[in-house]
């Protein structure tokens, strides 16, 4: 019998039938590991990377294994590009605006101050031109990236006393991510970088005047109000801060084509659960922590509007001076502009009503 003419003309039915099936190539085992840039008690950001990383698995009938290292354990949290850059590890989940010290470029892969919320920026990534100008300045750092989570948009942090105006931000000393450092530095502003497993003590001890962190069920996981009464919205600076997979390139196209599949799928599994997980659980948490003692309040448009100048003097002068941004920010700021015009429709509209309604 012609095995290759039973196979042609039997169809799979015949094949399965026959008992001749075709030969499967059976992957060889990977291991990975992954360095992330967050503390194993924050089971949102942290634990983003372990979903990801189980759902590689169960894809790949745990052929593919990837080990999660937390901030600290294998590399300082902000030395995850350079580990990933010089294959130390084969990938990192990181929060790119961490970078801003290498290029500010970074920072429009994660968020930049007044920027895109959390659809918009998946929106940009996946149906836009983000992740195909992204990866182009990736390249340099042997970086191939992948959105990896987003948080919405983020509160405005603890203060020790009330922030009113402008002129009471002088001489604070507070952490926030490097870009909103930069919008705060001309009210006197003070910014400190300082990783999240480091932050309570800073607070509690008085290094701190203030700081952010993400919103209010990380804060509380943190215990942040223990430490601060004012509670201040929104984090301006990060309406829709992106986390992203960042895998080194070699290790990437080392990968056959089955396991890039399921590294892609896993991914986009990720990003979608960490979003979900916020918008359920940090309600709750407001709840208990205002039930609590603490005080809740908004930016004056004073600040808000001097900070909006501010970030958009910082643009211009990047545009002028930075081929790397200069090639990235005029799609983003289009692309933002546009979304900005429908979401201000039926998006804002709705919303607005929703949230004046009692329910």
């Amino acid at each position: 019998m012609d095995r290759r003419s039973v196979i042609k003309n039997a169809g799979i039915a015949g094949v399965l039938a026959a008992g001749i099936a075709p030969a499967v190539h059976a992957q060889a085992a990977v291991r990975w590991r992954l360095a992330s840039s967050f503390p194993k008690s924050l089971d949102t950001i942290f634990g983003t990377a372990e979903v990801f990383a189980k759902k590689v698995s169960d894809i790949t009938g745990g052929k593919f294994q990837i080990s999660v290292h937390a901030g600290g354990e294998l590399m300082p949290a902000f030395g995850v590009v350079d580990g990933v850059q010089n294959a130390s590890v084969e990938m990192a989940h990181t929060a790119p605006y961490y970078f801003y010290g290498k290029d500010p470029t970074f920072c429009l892969g994660c968020a930049v101050p007044f920027g895109m919320n959390a659809r918009q920026m998946t929106a940009w990534m996946y149906e836009g031109n983000g992740l195909k100008l992204m990866r182009e300045f990736y390249a340099k750092y042997n970086i191939i990236n992948l959105p990896g989570g987003n948080t919405g948009a983020q509160m405005g942090g603890w203060f020790r006393k009330e922030i009113k105006t402008v002129a009471d931000l002088k001489g604070l000393k507070f952490r926030t991510n490097p870009f909103a450092g930069k919008v705060l530095e001309p009210f006197g502003v003070v910014p400190q970088s300082i990783p999240g497993a480091d932050l309570y003590p800073a607070l509690e001890k008085g290094t701190l005047d203030a700081l952010e962190w993400v919103g209010p069920y990380d804060d509380q996981k943190l215990g942040f109000n223990k430490v601060a009464k004012y509670y201040y919205y929104p984090g301006w600076w990060e309406g829709g801060p992106q986390l992203d997979f960042y895998i080194n390139n070699k290790a990437w196209d080392a990968l056959p084509a089955e396991y890039k599949a399921a590294v892609e799928a896993a991914a986009s599994h990720a990003h979608v659960t960490m979003t979900a997980k916020y918008d359920a659980r940090n309600p709750i948490a407001l709840k208990q922590m205002v039930g609590t003692g603490t005080l809740l309040r908004p930016f004056s448009n004073e600040i808000m509007n001097a900070a909006f100048k501010s970030a958009q003097e910082i643009y211009a002068d990047l545009n002028a001076n930075n081929p790397e941004w200069k090639k990235i920010y005029p799609d983003y700021q289009k692309f933002l502009a546009d979304q900005n015009a429908w979401f201000r429709f039926a998006e804002g509209l709705f919303d607005r009503f929703m949230q004046q309604q009692k329910l």
